[in-house]
């Protein structure tokens, strides 16, 4: 280890104090930070790489269970090069950092919500968090594919896929399906 490099303890606070700071800013979901997880953990801190970024969503994309397991993911990657003790330790911590105020804040909201029934600023806020949300998804999506796709075959199989889904009702099961053919035959390769 370098002088450079942080402990473990260090490693845990950064982590925990990454996601707790974003925790609070998930509107729509933890994909709509995608961006902001891919800038931190690979630009920022340097827990993984570009490509281990893009496998790992693939993950926990592919895997059951809330679009929030990147984090923990995230934060398996950040405590590995202490041990696997150490990551799986970042990773439940950093789950616990991202949804834990969110969560409480979610609570707060629906047990008052109603009393804002027909005020103004719930209607304002309601409307336009559809747009900002849908912004932030498309910004996200851009990045995914400029990580992932090395090639022009790539990036028409995820132009294609992204034309499909927004212009047919196709289930996205296939498209991740055909694209993991594809990769399987050795045709797309990362």
């Amino acid at each position: 280890m370098t002088p450079a490099d942080p402990t473990p303890w260090q490693t845990l606070l950064q982590v925990v104090g990454t996601f707790l700071r974003l925790s609070l800013f998930s509107l729509g979901g933890g994909n709509t930070l995608l961006q902001e997880y891919h800038h931190l953990a690979v630009d920022t801190y340097h827990w993984i790489t570009a490509r281990q970024f893009v496998d790992l969503y693939a993950l926990a994309e592919a895997a059951p269970g809330p679009s929030s397991m990147i984090v923990g993911l995230l934060g398996l990657g950040a405590g590995w090069r202490h041990g696997p003790a150490w990551a799986l330790l970042t990773a439940v911590a950093a789950e616990v950092a991202v949804l834990l105020p969110s969560t409480l804040v979610m609570v707060l909201a629906v047990l008052n919500w109603n009393r804002l029934r027909d005020a103004p600023v719930r209607v304002a806020f309601e409307k336009g968090l559809g747009p900002i949300t849908l912004g932030i998804l498309f910004s996200v999506g851009v990045t995914v594919i400029r990580t992932a796709d090395h090639g022009p075959v790539a990036l028409l199989i995820s132009l294609v896929a992204c034309g499909l889904m927004l212009f047919t009702r196709v289930s996205p099961l296939w498209f991740m399906a055909v694209a993991g053919l594809l990769g399987g035959l050795g045709l797309v390769r990362p």
